[in-house]
């Protein structure tokens, strides 16, 4: 079946029109796994280790293979290196899918596919930041990133995770095997891009000097002491956050009162405010700036984890988190723009790769951080905690942020 034309789907072009359409559709694959997969897991084993352990398992890549897979993918051709990393995780999921199907699945067997979709998920977000710099213009980006990341709310976590639990009921390979389908669509959107993102200049050995590439990337960002200082807050802040979240649900059943239906619908409360992430993103850029609105985070977080250390009422912390999902989806935007534009285009998935794994190895630190004082000190000591290193973050980041200016970020222009 032809793929109609995405050129009235995006006013950014056809090419983003693809990728864009690639995005929603793998994203919404992602969110049926994050339900079915704990589901299939659970199905497994009793063990409450083992199925924690899944999403560790699913995390470990970045720790591990996010600087080389972010060198390997500048030296790539970024638009075919999506393709075959998106045929290959519709592979993996297919194979799984056919062994619980039979009934042969194990728990082993889950935490290889899960590490292996980890690792292609290195690759395929490494690439993809170049790529969306290859088919937007500069001044537009803004507004790309803005779209892309309600394509991740909208799929990622509020579609996704219902329609994942209710294929489960139906069969449990059911799930699975739609993730493998979005992998293929997605992966043929991507194909349809008709941009060069092969890297220019001569070619050279992919394994050979890899490390040599790596360090060129740590150099470059060290010499840039402003967007080092916005990774190294990035950092602190997902390991903050996640020190204060840890015990999210023991926080919100025992210390608020939700019951496990309440806890649900306080859970999906950042997912519906991140609705409105693009329009605030374009409202609040054109009056304060890119610079505006990352020290305006550090401080709306910061007061965030302080005000629910207190436990407040629950419609407060409902109301609260509302807000915090458009926050981080204006945040995040943000911050994903200003590494686009002040970044070179041959280290772009480098940098973005080492912005990645602030995120993930910092929510990763702070997990088990925040797990730990919560069962020595109590569920409100990382909120206290977590609070309290945003805000030293957002004293000491308080010039550093300032001095990056990108070229176009300037007020006036349309970004929603």
């Amino acid at each position: 079946m032809p793929i109609p034309s995405p050129r009235s789907w995006s006013s950014l072009g056809r090419p983003f029109g693809y990728l864009w359409s690639a995005s929603a559709l793998t994203n919404l694959g992602d969110g049926i796994l994050l339900a079915a997969g704990p589901l299939l897991i659970a199905s497994l084993t009793s063990s409450p280790a083992l199925v924690g352990g899944a999403v560790l398992i699913q995390q470990l890549p970045w720790l591990l293979f996010a600087l080389f897979s972010g060198a390997i993918a500048d030296r790539l051709d970024k638009r075919r290196l999506i393709v075959a990393i998106n045929v290959s995780r519709a592979l993996t999921m297919v194979l799984l899918a056919g062994f619980v199907a039979t009934g042969s699945a194990t728990v082993l067997l889950v935490y290889v596919t899960l590490f292996i979709l980890g690792v292609g998920e290195t690759f395929a977000d490494s690439a993809s930041s170049p790529l969306v710099v290859a088919t937007v213009p500069a001044e537009e980006l803004g507004r790309a990133n803005a779209r892309l990341g309600l394509t991740f709310t909208m799929g990622n976590q509020l579609a996704g995770p219902p329609l994942g639990a209710v294929l489960f009921a139906f069969a449990s390979a059911i799930p699975l095997a739609a993730q493998a389908v979005t992998f293929i669509l997605g992966a043929v959107l991507v194909s349809r891009v008709r941009l060069d993102t092969a890297p220019g200049g001569p070619a050279r050995p992919l394994v050979r000097g890899v490390m040599a590439d790596v360090r060129e990337g740590l150099r470059w960002l060290r010499s840039h002491r402003p967007l080092l200082t916005l990774i190294g807050a990035i950092l602190v802040m997902n390991v903050a956050f996640m020190t204060a979240f840890a015990t999210w649900v023991l926080y919100s059943t025992r210390l608020l009162g939700l019951n496990e239906f309440q806890f649900g619908l306080l859970v999906t409360c950042s997912a519906i405010g991140g609705l409105a992430g693009p329009l605030a993103y374009g409202l609040v850029k054109r009056r304060v700036g890119h610079a505006g609105i990352l020290r305006f985070a550090f401080f709306f977080e910061g007061g965030m984890f302080l005000l629910f250390a207190t436990v407040p009422p629950a419609w407060v912390v409902a109301a609260t988190m509302v807000v915090f999902g458009t926050h981080t989806m204006v945040w995040g935007t943000a911050a994903t723009t200003l590494i686009q534009q002040t970044t070179p285009k041959p280290l772009l998935a480098r940098v973005t790769s080492i912005y990645a794994m602030a995120n993930i190895g910092g929510s990763a630190v702070g997990a088990a951080i925040g797990a730990t004082i919560a069962e020595l000190f109590g569920l409100t000591t990382g909120f206290w905690v977590g609070g309290a290193l945003v805000l030293i973050v957002a004293v000491a980041s308080w010039r550093s942020v300032r001095a990056i200016r990108p070229a176009d970020d300037r007020t006036g222009q349309s970004d929603a």
